[in-house]
Parts: C-alpha cells; structure tokens; sequence
C-alpha cells in the first residue's frame, strides 16, 4: 500500500514539476513548486521521517513559495492573467 501511494505522490510531483517549466503565470507556477515541496513532505511521511517531513512542508513548500511569491510581487510580475473572457481593461 505504501509503495503504490509513493509512486502517486511521486507521479504528481513529477507532473507539478513539468507544470512549473510549460506554465505561463508565474503565480501558478509558485503554486506548483509548493505543490512538489509538499509531495516530498509525504515522502518523508512515508518513510517515517517525520521531523524531516515537517522541516520540508515548513521551508520547501512554506518559506520558499512565500519568498519566490514576494520576489514576484518586487519585480512586478505578480498578476493573474486573464483571458480575454469578460471584463477587460478598455
């Protein structure tokens, strides 16, 4: 049971990762790095590593997505793109 709920979670890091490379929004594409941290976080769980596992979902997927969003914000990157469907800045 283990095994196959690793190679879930490992699948889905895997996917998030690639979604970071091919995404477009910079904001969607924090949310998946904290996506794959939180995958590792369950990883550590699995193998019964639990203070690495809090120490993970405490920097990987916490502080680095909270740093990586504000750094997006200082450099005026940070918008949620529309497309084109209603409303519109005329």
């Amino acid at each position: 049971m283990t095994t196959w709920v690793a190679l879930v979670v490992v699948v889905l890091m895997l996917v998030s990762a690639l979604a970071v490379l091919l995404l477009r929004s910079f904001v969607a594409a924090v949310a998946a790095t904290a996506v794959v941290g939180l995958g590792l976080t369950v990883l550590f769980v699995l193998m019964r590593a639990p203070d690495v596992a809090m120490t993970e979902a405490a920097v990987g997927a916490g502080l680095s997505g909270v740093i990586l969003a504000l750094a997006l914000r200082r450099l005026g990157l940070w918008r949620v793109e529309d497309n084109g469907q209603g409303g519109g800045d005329a």
